[in-house]
């Protein structure tokens, strides 16, 4: 983001919000995303832009106030990684099974502090290690918890390293690559795309890739192509 807004015509102010957010579930992430588009002045911008997907609906009622609000046509942000939606789609349906890295997701590590405590993942145990549970739980059932806890990752058999070209060195490629060999895991690299960012911060603003909702429009998911669509329907 930091790249694409150096390369833009407009003068564009960044807030960058904690990593983690679409972990806490979809209401308290509402809650904190609409806080901060609340906090946003408006006699100093034309517009908000979010580089959000619709991320486990938790944009899903937030409400433009007085001017418009800008966000991409995306289930998630590797759709804005790849480019395009139907890049992304046609990638993930004929890869089943991967899982997605980049190199800002490795850097910043897991969510931590307090957003780590809300998420849905440590209330339910599954962050915490065998004898974590043994000690919680009793050994019985922490063996049955284990592998239920476990089986979140059975769906999947590869690493996608996504390539930005913004990367300092091949580091965090090496990483996803160490990380694959010791699940057993196949590998790939993509080329990523920064195009779709660019032009989120550029203005250009097709509709078929960006919804503009307008001074007191609320964000709604959409059971289609268009993913996101204001309340009264309008695409």
């Amino acid at each position: 983001m930091c790249a694409a807004v150096a390369r833009s015509p407009h003068t564009v102010a960044i807030e960058f919000l904690p990593k983690g957010l679409h972990d806490i579930g979809s209401g308290p992430m509402l809650e904190r995303v609409q806080a901060a588009l609340d906090r946003v002045d408006a006699s100093k911008y034309e517009a908000v832009l979010f580089g959000y997907g619709l991320c486990n609906n938790g944009l899903s009622g937030l409400v433009a106030r007085s001017i418009p609000l800008v966000v991409p046509r995306a289930h998630d942000c590797i759709t804005m990684f790849f480019g395009s939606k139907e890049r992304y789609y046609d990638y993930f349906y004929s890869h089943p099974g991967v899982y997605f890295k980049t190199t800002g997701w490795i850097e910043r590590g897991e969510a931590a502090g307090e957003l780590k405590q809300l998420s849905i993942a440590h209330q339910i145990g599954m962050d915490l290690s065998y004898d974590e549970l043994v000690a919680k739980y009793g050994e019985d059932n922490a063996k049955y918890l284990a592998e239920t806890l476990g089986n979140y990752t059975r769906h999947y058999s590869q690493f996608t390293f996504i390539e930005m070209g913004v990367e300092p060195d091949g580091s965090f490629e090496q990483r996803t690559r160490e990380e694959a060999a010791q699940r057993g895991w196949q590998f790939e690299k993509v080329e990523g795309d920064m195009s779709m960012i660019q032009r989120l911060v550029d203005g250009v603003w097709d509709e078929k890739e960006f919804l503009v909702v307008p001074p007191g429009g609320r964000v709604v998911a959409q059971y289609d192509v268009g993913i996101i669509a204001t309340e009264d329907g309008q695409s």
